[in-house]
């Protein structure tokens, strides 16, 4: 089956072409626009997926060495995400597969990080758990077969990578903020974290496998507050570094209370914020722990692209799953078991 799959649920256009069950092609293309506005503008980021999704699926389709008229079936993102992104991304794919008389499946974006470490063909081994942090996203979830999941808790306000954008905001960093705090920490060494290393909080809540990070982005706000310019200049590095911390701690605490109690062969990380260094070993530690291996993508496929929607589509396409095209973009979708 030669598959298309298309991505539009934020900032990043994505098309990935699947050709014989392996991934033949995966362009991304992100809207650096919003940089300057420490964020996503919703409206900007559609007005960008209208402008560039056709050359950017031409682009999937010619470099997977194939034709449009070889296309056999679609996979487009029908949410979550943003509305107006999400609208372009599932107008054209219906569009696409009208006129072309394809068969299309409708993917959760979230599903598609579950399925992005495997995305190639080695993969973490089912039953496992998977932690999915993104700047729109933290969820804990028990994998017990591909379309049956346990979602066992989620963040109940900011997501981390969100955490990450507007703790970078507060010390007068640029977005996105992951990268530059991750980056920053580093530089807090062990003479400077003797002198400026502040604690903050790591939130407990009363569900066990919820998480909660905007009291600990207030509490680095109201730090910063407490100081004069220059001291927040000689202290920021490790201002960062006691944030990633706490954060870090949180989604350990969780992710080794959902390996303790969830039969589990593997472990495994995705969404954005699994490209970090620090969270990697963290969880190296606790899989092993627990003596199971820690898979986590490829940077290319922590973010958001298609090469992940076209294997979680493959996967329901040859299971049979077809969507009609009276399919529509669900901005609110939760990820749920489908089998």
């Amino acid at each position: 089956m030669r598959l298309l799959a298309i991505e539009t649920s934020c900032d990043e256009m994505a098309a990935a072409v699947f050709q014989g069950g392996k991934l033949a092609s995966n362009i991304v293309a992100t809207q650096e626009i919003h940089r300057q506005y420490g964020g996503v503008v919703p409206e900007l980021a559609s007005r960008a997926h209208v402008r560039s999704i056709v050359p950017i699926v031409e682009k999937a389709i010619s470099d997977a060495g194939v034709s449009k008229a070889g296309i056999e079936a679609l996979a487009v993102t029908q949410g979550p995400g943003l509305i107006g992104s999400l609208l372009v991304g599932v107008s054209f794919a219906k569009a696409f597969a009208l006129a072309n008389n394809l068969p299309i499946a409708g993917v959760n974006h979230l599903e598609g990080h579950l399925f992005s470490n495997n995305i190639n063909e080695s993969g973490p081994e089912l039953p496992f758990v998977s932690l999915i942090v993104s700047g729109g996203h933290t969820i804990l979830v028990h994998v017990q077969a591909w379309g049956k999941y346990e979602v066992l808790g989620q963040t109940q306000d900011d997501a981390a990578g969100e955490a990450f954008d507007k703790v970078a905001k507060i010390l007068g960093l640029s977005y996105p903020g992951g990268p530059v705090i991750e980056k920053l920490a580093r530089q807090c060494d062990a003479d400077s974290a003797k002198k400026n290393m502040p604690r903050f909080p790591v939130a407990r809540v009363a569900d066990p496998f919820a998480f909660s990070f905007s009291g600990l982005k207030t509490a680095v706000l109201y730090h910063v507050r407490t100081l004069t310019p220059e001291q927040l200049a000689e202290q920021r590095a490790c201002i960062a570094a006691a944030f990633q911390s706490a954060l870090i701690a949180a989604l350990v605490e969780k992710t080794a209370a959902a390996l303790a109690t969830r039969p589990a062969r593997a472990l495994a990380l995705a969404g954005g914020v699994a490209c970090n260094q620090a969270l990697r070993q963290a969880m190296a530690k606790i899989a092993e722990q627990h003596r199971v291996p820690l898979f986590f993508p490829e940077p290319i496929y922590c973010t958001d692209n298609a090469a992940m929607i076209g294997r979680a589509g493959l996967f329901y396409l040859q299971n049979g799953k077809r969507d009609s095209l009276l399919l529509s973009p669900q901005p609110g979708l939760t990820l749920r078991s489908t089998i």
